[in-house]
């Protein structure tokens, strides 16, 4: 996934922000993004930080100058899979994922432009995974997203490592080794 440049810098119009979104980011997530230090460990620890076009602490500002549409249109939310290494190097012990999916439902509620479409269709199939069968299966959702963008044989290298794997776990007869 390569790097979105970064947004330009330009003077923000503090009498154009929305000043309650920052209070229903809060209520929303159960968090208080201003307990956020900007001390940017979360930037340092996250493993998609590179692909970002904002680290989670600079979507967090966005959020408390109530810069709405510059965060809900931020490709950082959409790229953040929820994996916690964020929240768990946190010092204030912010629910950053947390944050982050109450900001991709808001983006989904209010129809603004999603910055990767993709990774929303992507994020359907794991959710539809788990509709079918309570928990992911990473093999089906790969498949499937993959019929579903017709990208066939990109990235074919990690689909049979993934494969190679998940025949090891279920062992002999798919019955569950461990």
């Amino acid at each position: 996934m390569m790097k979105k440049e970064s947004p330009t810098s330009s003077p923000v119009d503090l009498n154009s922000c929305d000043r309650s979104f920052r209070r229903e980011v809060n209520e929303r997530s159960g968090e208080n993004v201003n307990l956020c230090l900007h001390c940017r460990t979360c930037a340092g620890g996250c493993p998609y930080g590179k692909a970002m076009d904002y680290p989670p602490h600079a979507v967090f500002r966005l959020v408390e100058l109530g810069l709405r549409r510059e965060a809900l249109e931020s490709s950082t939310i959409w790229i953040c899979v929820s994996c916690n290494t964020c929240s768990i190097q946190c010092p204030a012990a912010i629910d950053i994922p947390g944050i982050m999916d109450v900001l991709r439902h808001m983006a989904l509620e209010e129809g603004v432009k999603i910055a990767q479409p993709e990774i929303v269709r992507f994020h359907e199939e794991v959710l539809g995974s788990i509709e079918r069968y309570g928990r992911t299966h990473k093999l089906e959702i790969m498949l499937r997203y993959k019929l579903m963008m017709r990208q066939w044989f990109q990235d074919m290298d990690i689909g049979l490592k993934m494969l190679a794997a998940e025949s090891w776990i279920s062992g002999p007869q798919g019955s569950r080794v461990g």
